[in-house]
């Protein structure tokens, strides 16, 4: 712990929020969260599922900091209940987003020449080619399109099914199980069955290339349970997150575009090509890309952070998106600066628990948005801004459609 950050006269605790799991539409930051940060940067949260409450950093050197202390455990949460938005709570051996160190490094080497720059650059020109292939459809069609029908979610389930290894034949289903993960409508007992179908043909997938000499995910699965590197369960475990990536990159993209449809200043910024990059970066710590929180953190042993100590057992959530808008480290943070530099973003996480897929994520987000606003000149909204559906009970925040013109 840094002197700043610790204090000799414990606080009282602060009181415990209820963290209800709102429906927002557009790209409005959660007021409960926003209230959290004005409260402290150390706060603590219930959210409608599991048991208990738990504390929540919202401080971007707090979350860096807790994200990389062996301190806090994500293996732990795996032994008990603890508050939670998921309605469904069953975590597989071998995931990554639940594995401690030395564990994640052993569990993530297998998969980690599919994700390199160097495997991206070689999968840039079939990433292109399969982006072009949609968009034409989309030109011979003419408009109005949804563009996430016709492109955000075929885009990356077919890139990420490549980099898998999905056969075509089973890619819709696969998809459908993906999305019915990542939705909080249905119950646990939807996301049960949905679990149950995917990780069952993951099993007999990874089965079935264990002696393939390919160099797709579930080959290299295959072949590290064939040499004793990780046990199948763990190689299940391992491929479910990553089957799941797309659908991130698919409402990530529809916020993005959102907001440049919406904001004529962003898009003519995005026509410099040596503008993009930034503009991107600041659209990725922009976007609220995600509802509430994602995986909880178990203390290991009693840490004092900004004068409260939190106690051995407690359940410790980090908001990355609470710390990209850290108006410390980005200054004026609600507006959006496509010349803000530096811009240390943790839009992706950090520490161990960094994504694995986040430079196919970035390969993915960089031709869509560019490939798009190239492809079909003059594109704009096919509805007022205040029309666009906007995704419902899910993890993950999007434009449910995005009906557009040009």
């Amino acid at each position: 712990m840094t002197e700043e950050t610790t204090t000799l006269t414990e606080q009282v605790p602060p009181p415990v929020r209820e963290w209800p799991a709102h429906d927002l539409t557009g790209t409005e930051f959660d007021p409960v969260l926003a209230d959290l940060m004005r409260e402290g940067p150390l706060t603590r949260i219930r959210l409608p599922h599991g048991e208990g409450w738990a504390w929540l950093a919202t401080r971007y050197e707090d979350v860096k900091l807790i994200t990389n202390d062996p301190r806090f455990s994500r293996t732990e949460v795996t032994r008990r209940q603890v508050t939670r938005l998921a309605p469904n709570f069953a975590p597989r051996p071998g995931s990554l987003a639940w594995a401690d160190q030395p564990d994640h490094n052993r569990l993530r080497k297998p998969v980690a020449g599919a994700f390199t720059v160097g495997a991206m650059k070689r999968l840039r020109p079939r990433a292109q080619q399969i982006l072009d292939e949609l968009l034409d459809g989309v030109l011979r069609d003419g408009p109005p399109a949804d563009l996430v029908e016709r492109v955000l979610e075929p885009f990356p389930i077919t890139v990420v099914s490549e980099v898998m290894g999905v056969p075509a034949e089973d890619r819709e289903q696969v998809h459908a199980w993906t999305r019915q993960i990542i939705s909080t409508s249905g119950g646990s007992e939807a996301a049960d069955r949905a679990k149950n179908g995917m990780y069952g043909w993951i099993r007999d997938t990874i089965r079935a290339r264990a002696h393939s000499t390919d160099e797709d995910v579930y080959a290299l699965l295959g072949a590290a349970v064939g040499r004793g590197e990780i046990s199948e369960e763990e190689a299940v475990g391992l491929a479910g997150p990553l089957q799941i990536g797309g659908e991130a990159v698919t409402h990530n993209c529809g916020q993005m575009l959102f907001l440049l449809l919406t904001r004529p200043e962003l898009r003519e910024r995005m026509r410099e090509p040596q503008a993009r990059g930034r503009v991107l970066d600041e659209l990725l710590r922009y976007i609220p890309h995600r509802t509430s929180v994602g995986l909880a953190r178990i203390a290991l042993e009693d840490v004092e952070l900004h004068g409260h100590r939190i106690g051995a057992g407690d359940p410790v959530y980090v908001s990355y998106l609470a710390a990209n808008r850290d108006p410390d480290v980005f200054p004026d943070p609600d507006r959006i600066d496509p010349d803000r530099d530096p811009n240390p973003h943790v839009a992706f996480g950090n520490g161990a628990h960094y994504c694995t897929g986040a430079v196919l994520a970035r390969l993915q987000t960089e031709l869509l948005v560019d490939t798009v606003l190239e492809r079909l000149p003059g594109l704009r909204l096919a509805v007022p801004a205040d029309q666009v559906v906007w995704r419902r009970k899910t993890m993950i925040r999007g434009p449910q459609t995005l009906p557009v013109t040009w």
